[in-house]
């Protein structure tokens, strides 16, 4: 393999991923999306536009790159102490996170983006990855875990659709009755003995 085919983390080729994202989201806070072209992020990024149509090949397929970096989750989901609910929470925060203005522009950009580079895939993996994580914690706690691709399919996919055509009813109420589709219904509450 040559020396070119690999990127080192950390090496030029992160550099200018880094400071092409940085001049995008810069640009577009200072001047609006309609601003952006590729010349005008090359220059604020300091590379040539060469650079940036090498590596992305269009302003779609960078704005989708961007995105993809911007869902990515800043840390692993929270642990409130059954599957339940940190799966509730989780589904909550996601709701919140992607239907927001921002959250609603990543996605859409993310999926813009040519399928065979696979962005629309990593985000899916993102939310995977997360969903792993709390089945992992809550196995660890002796919990049944349903499969990952259930709980993508009955919890995820709706919220997705959802996001992407139907901005109604993204409450709390909804996305616990998506758990409770995937995971069953909670256990009624007993009553205390006195």
């Amino acid at each position: 393999m040559s020396a070119r085919a690999t990127s080192r983390p950390g090496g030029r080729s992160a550099r200018v991923q880094q400071s092409v994202h940085q001049a995008v989201r810069d640009i577009e806070a200072e001047l609006g999306r309609d601003a952006l072209t590729v010349p005008l992020i090359a220059t604020r990024a300091g590379v040539t536009p060469s650079t940036v149509y090498r590596r992305w090949g269009d302003l779609r397929e960078l704005l989708s790159d961007v995105a993809v970096e911007r869902l990515r989750p800043d840390a692993p989901p929270a642990d409130h102490g059954s599957l339940r609910a940190d799966l509730e929470a989780w589904a909550v925060q996601f709701a919140e996170e992607m239907s927001s203005t921002a959250g609603r522009t990543y996605l859409r950009d993310a999926l813009l983006g040519d399928p065979e580079q696979g962005n629309a895939a990593r985000c899916s993996d993102y939310a995977a990855e997360q969903l792993k994580a709390i089945g992992v914690r809550a196995a660890g706690r002796g919990e049944a875990v349903p499969d990952v691709e259930r709980l993508l399919d009955v919890v995820v996919a709706p919220l997705m659709y959802r996001l992407l055509f139907r901005s109604s009813d993204l409450s709390a109420a909804y996305t616990d009755d998506l758990v409770a589709a995937a995971v069953g219904p909670a256990a009624p509450l007993r009553p205390s003995k006195s």
